[in-house]
This record gives structure tokens, sequence and C-alpha cells, in this order.
């Protein structure tokens, strides 16, 4: 099972206007080289964190910028503006009501799923773009 690809790569945008930001004009296709995606994924992801108001994007010419430090944009917010469908997982919409582990499936392993999916948001609710950038900066430290 593959999980969605939009909040790294939301992640990553965001990380690119927080350390890129003087440095380079942050335009979709800038972004779109680092994410080594088309730059219309990049595009639609900026509207999405546009409309989540975490980021301002220039019309015209383009650019975009963070509206907020990156120590005050955390991952939960970053998956809540991104992830169309915050279900981790799809339960069966139809098991079978005849057994007994199809008629209970969706209530005993929904209530499972549910908590992990609560756990992982209050982890991301503590993590920050600037944590991530953090660790960016000690991986290049390392790589050198």
């Amino acid at each position: 099972m593959q999980f969605s690809f939009r909040m790294p790569v939301a992640v990553q945008i965001l990380l690119c206007l927080a350390k890129f930001d003087g440095v380079f004009k942050l335009t979709s296709n800038f972004l779109a080289s680092s994410v080594n995606v088309n730059p219309v994924i990049i595009r639609k992801t900026l509207g999405q964190l546009k409309a989540a108001g975490l980021v301002e994007v220039a019309a015209g010419v383009g650019g975009a910028k963070l509206l907020r430090t990156p120590g005050e944009i955390t991952l939960r917010e970053v998956f809540q503006a991104v992830e169309e469908d915050e279900d981790l997982f799809h339960i069966q919409d139809n098991p079978n009501p005849q057994c007994p582990v199809g008629r209970n499936i969706q209530q005993v392993l929904g209530k499972r799923l549910a908590l992990v999916k609560d756990n992982m948001l209050a982890d991301f609710a503590q993590m920050t773009l600037a944590d991530l950038l953090a660790d960016i900066d000690s991986a290049e430290q390392e790589h050198k």
C-alpha cells in the first residue's frame, strides 16, 4: 500500500521557500526542479498551501513565499492543507455481513486506525518546518 505523496511534496516546497528566500526567485519551475516533478503539481500544491494561509503566491511573474516563520508552521497544518482525504486507510466498504469478522471489521479496525491517525496528527503538531530545516543543515554538514 502506498500513501499519498502530496504531503511530502508540500513539505519540500515549504522547506525550499524557507531555505532559498531572498537567494532565488521561488517559481514553480524552480521548486519543481527540487522536487523533481512537473511544475503543474507544484502550482496545484501551492494553491492548496495558499488556501490554508501558509504561503503567498505572486501573480504573473510568479514566485512564492512563506506567510509565517518556519517555526510557526507545523506538519499537521501542512498535512491538513494538502490531503484531501485524511483517511490513511480505506476499509472494505461492503464486507460479508454473514461473517463475524466481516460484519465487525469496520468498527473494530476503524477504531484502531482512528487512534493511529490521531497519534500521527498529534506528533505532526509537535514538528515544525524549523525542525526539518535544522535536520537538513545537520545532514548537509555530515554530507561534506
